[in-house]
């Protein structure tokens, strides 16, 4: 399967390009607005798997480009920046396109991080409506440390809930997570509930900044 992560420059593409590129046999695809910084990162991801002895099927194109050869789209961009890319490449979904986001719309001050949804009320609900109306959108990967999750020698034991409107899509994305060793993928619901599974992240990135041992902290349910 072709998984392209657009942004895939930035860290949670990093760290998700890692774990499949080491877990999974799936093509990589990163995506870039700037294709020579996607092809850069497409190496570097290379080279730090080939240290641990790992082959794997990674590849540096334009946003546009990944999309249109992906089975699968994540899109690993900041919140701000997702409408612009869902726009970029909507000519190049189909129906057998899965568009996977985690982003999530927070604004900082001196306490911490607090949720700030844009006005669809979360940022898949965002992405659902700025996608072609065939093209399924599941929401997933919200809470994760992408710093730990790009530090592919360190363990994992960490859940990602999952949501959208598509229960095959659902399925797949649910398949997909499972792939990376010490990540467990859990049905939430419908987009409708995305809300309330992204605002888990602010609260998981406060509790690392008050706890000095949680750097990494993130989500197990029991």
């Amino acid at each position: 399967m072709r998984i392209a992560l657009l942004g895939g420059t930035g860290d949670i593409g990093e760290g998700l390009a890692l774990r499949w590129g080491h877990d999974s046999d799936h093509e990589l695809l990163i995506g870039s607005r700037d294709p020579e910084k996607a092809r850069e990162a497409a190496d570097a991801y290379l080279e730090a798997l080939s240290e641990l002895d790992v082959t794997a099927s990674i590849k540096g194109f334009a946003n546009e480009m990944a999309a249109d050869r992906a089975d699968v789209v994540v899109l690993a961009v900041p919140p701000y920046h997702v409408g612009d890319t869902v726009d970029a490449v909507a000519d190049k979904l189909d129906t057998d396109t899965v568009l996977v986001t985690p982003a999530v719309g927070m604004k900082g001050d001196e306490d911490g991080l607090h949720y700030h949804p844009p006005g669809t009320g979360s940022v898949t609900a965002l992405v659902a409506q700025r996608a072609p109306d065939d093209v399924p959108v599941v929401g997933a990967f919200h809470n994760l440390a992408a710093g730990k999750l790009a530090d592919i020698e360190a363990a994992i034991d960490l859940d990602t809930l999952v949501v959208g409107d598509d229960a095959d899509a659902k399925n797949l994305v649910v398949q997909l997570a499972e792939e990376i060793d010490g990540l467990r993928a859990l049905e939430a619901g419908p987009i409708a509930n995305a809300a309330e599974v992204e605002s888990v992240t602010p609260l998981v990135i406060n509790i690392a900044r008050y706890n000095d041992d949680l750097a990494d902290v993130g989500v197990k349910f029991f």
